[in-house]
This record gives structure tokens, C-alpha cells and sequence, in this order.
């Protein structure tokens, strides 16, 4: 189930990168975040309304921690648009999987449970590459800042997916998590349009047809991908789900070829074979040693709640 949730988030998040693609041509980046964190907080003000629930949360501190690094991240990768050509821009902020299993490895090691998961690591090196094919990105002399800037988005997404994933194992429900993640996305999409303007009347000014559906588009998109990600976190194995990301590409190379007719070369389809294959893989792996799991140790003390994963004692 967490696949499926996972590739849910990816396509949405494809649709998302269209209509931003398109918006760009309208209105300044920061209004973009601006009516994104809006879009959100009026969803999910929505669903509460319609399903019942509270707003109400032990965890604030966590919450700004997730929101923080999730709009940093973004307004990284954003900027880095304006100084890397699109595929290294792309390319680098898709590292995040490689620093989730980083970091997972270093808080192994740190905790003395050195457990790094091989099968699912190279799983996420094998998509990299995958996506190193079909991108084939290059960077200049000159480039350098902005690759910084696209890079650190790739590290700051990372740390973003592990705090979903904890607020998920703390209990925390999707709704939560995407309502104050936008929130926080609402007001520095406020206040960086207010800082570039300088007159809070710029906000009222005019909107075509054209723009509201975009924003509309971006909005709904990626509050939706963001309750798919978040559940496929909570679920799901981490590195399994940050290696099924790698299905966001293959999804917004597709709709390139359909939208804009960009020609996609052999090596391309090279590295779409290799994104799936790899994410088929680690998914049918997962899904195995779980099974085993189960079989051998059906009431496994050290299981994580809602989650495959299990905490091995030190002495195995």
C-alpha cells in the first residue's frame, strides 16, 4: 500500500511541477509558494470540516521543524531554476534519498545499531543513476552557486521526509502535518512577495482565467501529493518510499513529451527503465522480508508502529 501512495504523490507532484512550469510565466515565485500554502490551509481546513478532528497538537515544535526545512528546500530548488539548466537543477535536488540513507546510517552508527539496509541503498543509487541518464545534466564554471543552492534543497528535503516520517510514528495525522506544512509555506510565500514588492497592495492585483486555474492547479496538486506522501511515510519503510520519489521523474519526462513534445533519446528511456526496475525491486524486497519477518517472529517486540521496519537488538 505505501507504493501506491507513494506513486500517487510522485504524479501529483508532476502535475504540480506543469502548472508551476506554466505559472512561472504569470506570476513571481514567491506568489506561487504564497497561493500554494493558501490553496492548503484551505483544503485542509476543509476536510476537517467535512471529517471531523482537531487542529489542536503536542508536537508544535516538530511542525515548525518540517515546515521550516520543507519551504527552505523549496525556495532552494526554485532559485536554483534561475542559475542550472533544468535537468542538473532536477538531478540534484533528487539526492535526497542518498541523504535519508546517510543520515539514517550515521544515527545507526551513532545509536550502535549499524544496520544500514544494502539492498534498499543501492536501490536508491540505481534510480540516481537512472536519473543521471535520462536528465543528462551538465554544470559549468559558473554554475557553481546555484548547484550549491540545488544541492542543499536535495539535503533539506531529506531532513523534511524523516520529520514527516517521525510526526507519522508519533501519531500525528496527515491532515496535521499538511495543514501547519502550509501554513508555514502561506506566510514565507506572503512575505517574500510583500519584501519584492514592497506594497502589500500588489496583492490585489488582477488574475486571468488562465492564472487562477494554474494556481488552483498547483494548489490542489500538491496539497494532495503531500497527504499521499506523508501517509506513504508513515506506513511504509523509509527507504523504500524515498526511493519510489525517484518515479516523479519518470512521471514529469512523460508529461514533457506530452505537453511540450520534448524528444526523449535512448539513453532516456535507459534511465526510465533503470528508475523502475530499481523501484520495483526494493518494493518486491520490502514486501519479502516482511513476509519473513512475520513468519519467523510474528510478535516482534521491537516492531515500529505502522511501519515495516523493525529494531534488531544489538546482540543479533
Amino acid at each position: 500500500m505505501q507504493s501506491l501512495w507513494m506513486l500517487c504523490a510522485s504524479f501529483l507532484f508532476a502535475i504540480m511541477g506543469v502548472c508551476v512550469k506554466l505559472a512561472s510565466d504569470l506570476y513571481p515565485t514567491s506568489e506561487i509558494v504564497m497561493f500554494r500554502g493558501l490553496i492548503g490551509v484551505l483544503c485542509m481546513l476543509a476536510l476537517l470540516r467535512c471529517n471531523g478532528g482537531t487542529l489542536r497538537t503536542r508536537f508544535a515544535r516538530e511542525h515548525l521543524w518540517r515546515g521550516a526545512v520543507g519551504v527552505a528546500s523549496l525556495w532552494c530548488w526554485f532559485y536554483s531554476f534561475s542559475k542550472l539548466p533544468l535537468a542538473m537543477s532536477v538531478t540534484l535536488n533528487y539526492t535526497s534519498p542518498i541523504w535519508i540513507a546517510m543520515i539514517l546510517f550515521a544515527i545507526g552508527w551513532w545509536r550502535g545499531k549499524n544496520r544500514l539496509e544494502w539492498c534498499f541503498t543501492a536501490a536508491i543509487a540505481a534510480s540516481f543513476a537512472g536519473v543521471t541518464l535520462l536528465l543528462q545534466p551538465s554544470l559549468h564554471a559558473d554554475q557553481w552557486v546555484g548547484g550549491l543552492f540545488a544541492l542543499g534543497s536535495g539535503v533539506l528535503s531529506a531532513l523534511a521526509y524523516l520529520q514527516v516520517r517521525r510526526l507519522g510514528l508519533m501519531g500525528e495525522p496527515e491532515y496535521r502535518v499538511v495543514f501547519y506544512f502550509s501554513l508555514v509555506g502561506l506566510g514565507s510565500g506572503l512575505a517574500g512577495t510583500l519584501i519584492a514588492t514592497g506594497n502589500p497592495a500588489a496583492l490585489l492585483h488582477a488574475h486571468s482565467v488562465r492564472g487562477i486555474a494554474l494556481l488552483l492547479g498547483v494548489g490542489i496538486s500538491a496539497t494532495a501529493a503531500q497527504v499521499a506522501m506523508t501517509r506513504a511515510f508513515r506506513l511504509g519503510n523509509t527507504l523504500v518510499t524515498a526511493n519510489l520519489q525517484y518515479s516523479g521523474i519518470v512521471f514529469s519526462s512523460l508529461l514533457g513529451l506530452l505537453i511540450w513534445g520534448d524528444a526523449l533519446g535512448l539513453s532516456s528511456w535507459l534511465g526510465i527503465a533503470i528508475i523502475l526496475t530499481s523501484g520495483v525491486s526494493a518494493t518486491y524486497y520490502n514486501a519479502r522480508n516482511g513476509r519473513n519477518i512475520q513468519n519467523a517472529a510474528p510478535a516482534a517486540a521491537g516492531a515500529l508502529p505502522g511501519s515495516t521496519e523493525t529494531i534488531t537488538p544489538r546482540s543479533a
